[in-house]
C-alpha cells in the first residue's frame, strides 16, 4: 500500500513514516521536507494546504491518504489570528485536498483524516465515545468542520474514516516533552482542580490506528485515538512522578493562574474528556500500551 501523508515533519507524522515503504508527502517546502525527511526516502510535494488545492501528481499510485497537516494547537497563545490559523489550516485545508482528489481521475481508496478529542468538547466524568455527540466549544466546532469536509470525500467513493486524537505521549516532543523539566525539578503538581481527566494515547498506538484504519475496508467514520483508560490530571500526575521517582506534593497549579499566562490555551488543559475508543476496539485495534504506567516506562526508559 503506498500512502500520501499531510502534516509528515510533525510530531505524529515522523513516526507514521518509519512504518510506511516508499511514502509520498505534501508539504509547504518539498525541498525542506525531503532534506528532513531524508531517512525515510519520501518523495515530496509542494502545497499549502490553506491557498490551493495539492498537485494531482502526488497522487499517481497512491491507495491511502493519511491527512495529519493543521497549525499546532499547543504552540504560542491563543490570539484571534492563532485560532482563525488553526481552524483554516484544518477546514480550508481538509477542503482543498478534497478537491483535488475529486478533479483526479484514479482516486485513493482511503482517506484516513486526523480529527481531536476536542469533537466533544469539555464534559467531566461522562464517558464519551464515538457515537457521543458533539458541543459549541470552539475547538469542537473545529472538529466538526474538519470532519465534515474530510467526509465530502465519501461522496467521490472513498473510504473515509476520522482519527479523533487525544494528548499524544512519545519520546522527544508531544506533551510530555513539555511536562518533564518541572517533574525533574521536583516541582510536578497537579493543574486546577486536578479531577480532569486526560484521554492520553502512546504515539505507537496512534500510528497503529491510522495503519489500521487505513488497512481495514469495514472502518467508516470516526475512531477515537485514545487509550482504553484515561485517567485523571491529579492521577496522571503521581504515575509520571512515580516514572520519574520525583516527589509530587506541590500544590496544583490554580486555574486562574494557567489563564493568566496561557491565555485561553488553558480551558483546553483544564477541560475534562473521558474519551473511551470504543468503536476502535470493535474494529479490531488491539493496544499496546492500553495502562498509563507501562506507556510512560516505555517512553521514558524507565
Amino acid at each position: 500500500m503506498r500512502v500520501l501523508v499531510t502534516g509528515a515533519t510533525g510530531f505524529v507524522g515522523r513516526r507514521l513514516l518509519g512504518r510506511l515503504e516508499r511514502p509520498v508527502v505534501l508539504s509547504r517546502n518539498a525541498a525542506r521536507a525531503e532534506k528532513s525527511l531524508a531517512e525515510f526516502k519520501v518523495k515530496a510535494y509542494d502545497w499549502d494546504p490553506e491557498e490551493k488545492p495539492p498537485p494531482a501528481e502526488a497522487f499517481d499510485g497512491v491507495d491511502a491518504v493519511i491527512h495529519l497537516a493543521g497549525d499546532p494547537v499547543a504552540e504560542g497563545r491563543w490570539t484571534e489570528s492563532k485560532k482563525a490559523r488553526i481552524r483554516s489550516s484544518r477546514v480550508e485545508g481538509t477542503r482543498n485536498l478534497v478537491t483535488t482528489l475529486r478533479a483526479i481521475g484514479v482516486r485513493p481508496k482511503v482517506l484516513v483524516s486526523a480529527s481531536a478529542v476536542g469533537y466533544y468538547g469539555s464534559r467531566g466524568a461522562e464517558e464519551l465515545d464515538e457515537h457521543s455527540s458533539s458541543t459549541g466549544e470552539y475547538l469542537a466546532e473545529v472538529c466538526q468542520a474538519w470532519e465534515h469536509e474530510a467526509l465530502a470525500a465519501s461522496e467521490l467513493g472513498v473510504r473515509v474514516a476520522m482519527v479523533r486524537i487525544g494528548i499524544v505521549l512519545g519520546e522527544k516532543g508531544g506533551a510530555l516533552g513539555k511536562m518533564l523539566t518541572p517533574f525533574y525539578l521536583g516541582m510536578g503538581s497537579p493543574l486546577g482542580s486536578g479531577e480532569q481527566y486526560m484521554p492520553w494515547v502512546h504515539i505507537d498506538d496512534l500510528v497503529g490506528i491510522f495503519l489500521h484504519a487505513a488497512s481495514t475496508d469495514s472502518i467508516r467514520g470516526p475512531l477515537n485515538g485514545v487509550a482504553p483508560h484515561p485517567v485523571t490530571n491529579r492521577e496522571f500526575t503521581k504515575v509520571l512522578g512515580k516514572v520519574l521517582g520525583r516527589p509530587t506534593f506541590m500544590p496544583a497549579v490554580p486555574a486562574v493562574v494557567l489563564r493568566t499566562m496561557l491565555g485561553e490555551f488553558a480551558d483546553v488543559l483544564l477541560a475534562s474528556q473521558r474519551v473511551l475508543p470504543r468503536a476502535t476496539e470493535a474494529s479490531g485495534y488491539r493496544f499496546k500500551y492500553a495502562e498509563l504506567e507501562p506507556a510512560l516506562r516505555q517512553i521514558l526508559k524507565r
